[in-house]
């Protein structure tokens, strides 16, 4: 085999291929399993990675409308309450309850941390302390009494568009701030630093999660923009303060405020 020949074969073996990408965001950020992507090597589901954080909002959109449908489906015969309690039970499952962890996690690190190499350190506790159950408590309460005001004009377009922009932000995050350099972390696996160049690339595939919104409520969704934009400026300062740069905990907590942010707005529009 001629060097040329075997430079492409290295090459093929380690890279990614297109088709996959969309495939390897859906495993990542749920528990479905994808037999198709099982024959890769793992190089190349790396390098994949690196490249699916693209797919993560659009991702986001597919989670976003399983829990929406639910609720819908659920509310006919039950109260709201009880419709987005089961809602997020069907979500959790889909989703190994990945950002939830995220958050207790990220909390506690930040709440006992005295600096950022001991905040890494609690952050990598398996354990759940006093700010991460707190955190996890008041997160996920104010979730469920946020979705259970939304207008139903708006219930299906809201949590979809939440969902889609709390992936969004996480992707956006990966595009300001490094992920930590002392270790290795998801941050690190999922691609580290976004280029300005993906980003536009997840903005556009998270056009067909954010288009009804912004069709049902316009005026909402700039102030989503500012919102978000205030958010991001806010937590890449306390990441650079606290953590350092940023770990996969920090991607997870920035996806579960990113819809916190949508359903506070929407409820207030």
């Amino acid at each position: 085999m001629s060097p040329r020949s075997m430079d492409w074969a290295c090459r093929v073996k380690t890279e990614c291929p297109h088709w996959a990408l969309p495939l390897l965001a859906v495993q990542f950020l749920t528990r479905i399993p994808i037999p198709a992507v099982s024959s890769l090597s793992r190089e190349a589901v790396l390098d994949g990675l690196k490249r699916a954080v693209i797919w993560f909002p659009f991702v986001g959109s597919l989670i976003g409308a399983i829990t929406a449908l639910t609720i819908i489906l659920v509310e006919q015969w039950w109260p709201r309450l009880v419709a987005v309690l089961i809602a997020l039970v069907v979500e959790a499952r889909l989703t190994g309850a990945f950002h939830e962890d995220a958050v207790a996690d990220f909390c506690d690190a930040v709440g006992g941390g005295n600096d950022p190499e001991h905040a890494r350190e609690i952050m990598k506790d398996s354990r759940i302390g006093t700010y991460g159950s707190l955190a996890l408590l008041l997160g996920v309460g104010l979730r469920v009494a946020l979705t259970c005001l939304l207008p139903a004009a708006t219930l299906l377009v809201g949590v979809v568009g939440a969902a889609t922009v709390g992936r969004l932000l996480a992707v956006m995050v990966m595009a300001s701030v490094s992920p930590v350099a002392s270790s290795n972390t998801l941050a690190k696996d999922v691609g580290g630093r976004v280029s300005v160049r993906y980003a536009a690339w997840a903005f556009a595939l998270a056009s067909p999660g954010l288009l009804p919104l912004v069709w049902a409520a316009p005026f909402a969704v700039l102030t989503i923009a500012a919102a978000s934009m205030v958010f991001i400026t806010w937590f890449r300062r306390l990441l650079m303060m606290h953590i350092g740069g940023s770990t996969g905990d920090c991607l997870g907590f920035a996806t579960y405020a990113g819809q916190l942010v949508v359903l506070f707005v929407l409820v207030a529009a």
